[in-house]
């Protein structure tokens, strides 16, 4: 049971949990600690069980309906009385609706509300997704229906009002499998002050002269929040008649657009800006792949088909290397990650997973988008009008003590101060990026941030070294930057933008409910750096302002969950086509129960359980983060090379196991050299895939049965 105190959480024994589902809010007491060290509760009541709908496999056993639920986490089957199957056949995956609570003897009883289809249909993992996160999926039928009322394109009427910007060459830089753009850009030497600079213009689809505040379309867009992406299917945020057409920055059509318009010094410094509505012409759409190669080669073939546009694409990267000076000197973090992408056949079986590889176009791209979202902030801050920030604060006093007594104990040679700037983790990250273990250094490093929110309240960008803020560049699929953009045309037209009377739908809102009956939520810092000790009382419209960045903030994690949900259903669906296989990998995360391993060249994670790592005793080093053997002295730490076989997979838990089938060559001389003892024994290796760190120790002996049934849900934070 996870405490809204944030402390500790309490474990419910399997008698504690009969009367109980995930995600009850229920009121216990803690009788007593269990014999691992955790406390130990009894439910004295359930304050709310949210209306969820539980998916799972309809079963008959014995005469007997039942369902068993796709997620694990409810932990009992839900009976299904004669009648209440509807058109469902025995094996299929359904939705129930609750009819009858669980109770101490009697396990709970529902009815089948939706019949989603075979469990090998193609698609199947995300339509039980989009359902187990609650992420709406149907447009309201009011919303359809504005949507087939708005224009096929832009009409002279639009146009009023607007900086005629069709003859400036703006172009798109996207994905080769984009098919939203939502920005275009554009460059020119410029006279900045006294000295040579750029004007850069960065334009964004005007998604807000659309969708007009409060109408059916923006209460479903509010409902989202943010489209959800998955392999080979996206859930828009807003209906495709705006995200693919009339919002989208096509080429060769006129497309209306709010502008940031830009003019950054040879240092990289934005030393003006202006923003504007505007009417543009899309003279090209490039794909990241495209304007690598002709940075790259200005003569090439890809040059030669676009020559007209040249000349405009190396003033982008003259000003995105001025950008990244700037960017440099303020010492933003800069940590390059390997994110994979997922191909998929027609049928939605696993092709191949493959790294995303950022080149100098993705780079450009982001340079020029957070100098607009820069602007933005600044506009917003310096107009003194409230909206959404996106702050991302430093590290908790907690996790910067991990982190220091972890750099200590890998002798680093560098680590933090008591108030650590983003400068100190990126000159830890530079000083290390030679030595043999700089990932796993650098997993830590981003391990200790937090996880970036939306906000009225500005705290600054602790990652991207600024004082201030915002999501301006996407309001296509991002609800916060459509709001950002009202806000803007509101300071330009010199009025006040008021957030509507939206619904509040979702467990976002129930909580924050509870916060303002408590008062919590009107007491919050004033301004960045301000003492936590010196709170204040919001006004009713800035509290209104921090409900719609709660509501975003939480709709940004559903998304974000259902996606990793689908993935790594995916990649365990992959994987049971290689059971017995063997591979080589890398130990990316190390806990008290084991370790977990990225596979070479396929990206898939797994755990090798500490019961698998031979038959001695493991001790968790937390300050280290490795596992150690007693005996033999060998680490297995973030870093670790090994080799593993594909053991197990459970499919509706999600979960990969490996475990070792190769000796290390090197790792047990050196363990058994470090110790100075000679080699008596077998030491096998494992690997494992990005994993949170795990605070506490515990040790296990690995013959132990009570070992192997030691579990941990491990947690990834995001940045």
């Amino acid at each position: 049971m996870i405490r809204d105190d944030g402390d500790s959480d309490i474990y419910l024994p399997p008698n504690e949990m009969r009367a109980v589902l995930h995600k009850d809010r229920v009121k216990a007491r803690v009788v007593r600690s269990d014999r691992k060290g955790r406390p130990e509760g009894r439910v004295v009541e359930i304050v709310e069980r949210p209306q969820q709908p539980i998916i799972g496999r309809l079963l008959q056993e014995s005469g007997v309906w039942l369902v068993a639920p796709e997620d694990k986490r409810y932990g009992q089957d839900v009976l299904i009385p004669k009648g209440a199957t509807g058109t469902a056949r025995p094996g299929q995956v359904v939705v129930v609706e609750l009819t009858e609570p669980p109770a101490l003897f009697g396990q709970p009883v529902g009815r089948v509300r939706e019949v989603l289809g075979e469990v090998d249909d193609p698609g199947m993992e995300i339509e039980i997704a989009v359902r187990k996160y609650s992420v709406p999926h149907e447009f309201s039928a009011a919303c359809i229906a504005q949507a087939r009322m708005l224009p096929d394109k832009v009409r002279a009427s639009d146009k009023t009002h607007r900086v005629d910007l069709t003859d400036v060459p703006l172009v798109t830089i996207d994905g080769e499998d984009a098919r939203d753009f939502d920005d275009a850009v554009y460059c020119e030497p410029a006279r900045v002050g006294r000295g040579k600079g750029w004007r850069l213009l960065v334009a964004i689809a005007d998604v807000s002269h659309y969708v007009e505040t409060g109408s059916a379309i923006d209460i479903d867009a509010y409902d989202r929040a943010t489209s959800v992406y998955f392999p080979r299917r996206v859930i828009p945020m807003l209906p495709e008649k705006l995200s693919n057409g009339l919002c989208s920055l096509n080429p060769d059509v006129e497309r209306l657009c709010m502008v940031c318009d830009m003019l950054v010094t040879a240092r990289g410094d934005v030393h003006a800006y202006q923003f504007y509505p505007a009417v543009m012409f899309s003279h090209a759409r490039f794909t990241y792949t495209e304007v690598a190669a002709i940075l790259g080669n200005t003569r090439g073939a890809e040059a030669l088909r676009r020559q007209e546009r040249v000349a405009d694409l190396l003033n982008l990267h003259d000003v995105y290397r001025a950008l990244l000076a700037a960017r440099n000197a303020r010492g933003a973090v800069d940590f390059e990650t390997t994110e994979t992408q997922i191909i998929c056949d027609d049928n939605g079986r696993i092709e191949k997973i493959v790294p995303r590889t950022r080149n100098e176009a993705h780079r450009l791209i982001e340079e020029a988008m957070l100098a607009a979202n820069v602007c933005s902030a600044d506009y917003i801050t310096q107009s003194k009008h409230p909206g959404l920030f996106r702050v991302h604060e430093g590290p908790t006093p907690e996790k910067q003590e991990i982190l220091r007594n972890y750099l200590k104990a890998l002798g680093a040679g560098l680590s933090i101060g008591d108030s650590p700037t983003p400068g100190e983790f990126q000159a830890i990250a530079n000083a290390t990026k030679d030595r043999p273990d700089a990932q796993q250094i650098h997993s830590m490093l981003l391990r200790s941030m937090q996880q970036a929110i939306y906000t009225p309240v500005n705290s600054g960008h602790f990652g991207l070294a600024y004082d201030a803020y915002t999501h301006f560049t996407s309001p296509i699929r991002r609800y916060p930057d459509l709001l950002v953009h009202r806000v803007i045309k509101a300071i330009l037209n010199h009025t006040r933008y008021q957030l509507p009377a939206l619904p509040t739908p979702g467990e976002a809102h129930a909580k924050l409910a509870k916060r303002l009956q408590k008062g919590q939520a009107s007491r919050i810092p004033k301004q960045a750096g301000e003492p936590a000790h010196k709170p204040h009382k919001l006004s009713t419209e800035m509290l209104a302002w921090q409900a719609a960045g709660l509501h975003c903030s939480a709709n940004e994690r559903r998304a974000d969950e259902a996606s990793r949900d689908v993935e790594a259903w995916l990649k365990c669906k992959y994987m049971r086509e290689h059971l017995g296989e063997e591979y080589g990998g890398v130990v990316t995360a190390a806990t008290a129960f084991g370790i977990f391993v990225t596979l070479d060249a396929m990206y898939v994670e797994g755990l090798v359980h500490i019961t698998e790592l031979g038959g001695e005793y493991f001790r968790f080093d937390e300050a280290r983060q490795e596992l150690r053997g007693e005996r033999t002295g060998i680490r297995y730490a973030i870093g670790t090379r090994v080799r593993v076989q594909v053991s197990r997979v459970d499919l509706d838990g999600r979960r990969i196991d490996f475990r070792l089938v190769h000796e290390d060559e090197e790792l047990l001389p050196r363990a058994m050299k470090d110790k100075g003892v000679a080699r008596t024994g077998t030491g096998k290796v494992a690997a494992l895939e990005r994993a949170g760190p795990v605070s506490g120790k515990r040790a296990a002996k690995t013959s132990s049965p009570a070992a192997k049934k030691s579990e941990a849900n491990r947690r990834k934070p995001r940045r």
